[in-house]
């Protein structure tokens, strides 16, 4: 697939909101897959003209977190948290997703890859404090509804159980 300018990504969004034509057709006239169309168009929605100007930015673990979080608290998908939270790429919150799922908080720290903006500037003692105070925050939370959704798993199954065998005695 090819890739479209700002202003080409702002056409199609207005003749899909203004022309009546469904996403299949439209993006099948641009030779595009139609998710990535209501891409474009939740973009558009969200952030008006300023939807399809990324600039390069690196995200923080916290940052990554709070989205994930909010995807699954809220039940959003994660093609419309990533429009929503302006993330350019949508294939890149489920990375962080997976990441945590089977790595936790760390798994979604730098990996030391590439250049790093954030390791050039210096940034001053207190704000790390204060980050790390809420990173450590938002693990206890973490780990607090974790163990909360497996009591209630567990509640669940054994509702579930009583249910199947209600208590019936034998007669001789």
């Amino acid at each position: 697939m090819r890739k479209f300018s700002v202003l080409e990504k702002h056409f199609a969004v207005q003749r899909y909101l203004n022309e009546r034509i469904s996403y299949r057709d439209l993006a099948k006239e641009l030779g595009i897959d139609n998710s990535s169309l209501r891409y474009w168009v939740k973009l558009y929605e969200y952030h008006g003209d300023t939807a399809f100007l990324f600039p390069y930015t690196n995200y923080t673990p916290a940052f990554k977190l709070k989205v994930i979080q909010f995807i699954e608290e809220k039940n959003y998908s994660i093609r419309e948290a990533s429009a929503l939270f302006h993330i350019p790429d949508s294939s890149m919150v489920r990375r962080w997703k997976k990441k945590w799922e089977t790595g936790g908080f760390d798994a979604l720290k730098p990996t030391g890859k590439g250049n790093s903006r954030m390791t050039s500037q210096k940034k001053n003692s207190k704000n790390d404090q204060s980050d790390k105070h809420s990173v450590e925050e938002m693990q206890k939370e973490l780990e607090y509804l974790r163990m909360e959704n497996a009591y209630l798993k567990k509640l669940r199954a054994l509702v579930q159980n009583k249910e199947k065998s209600p208590n019936k005695t034998k007669r001789k």
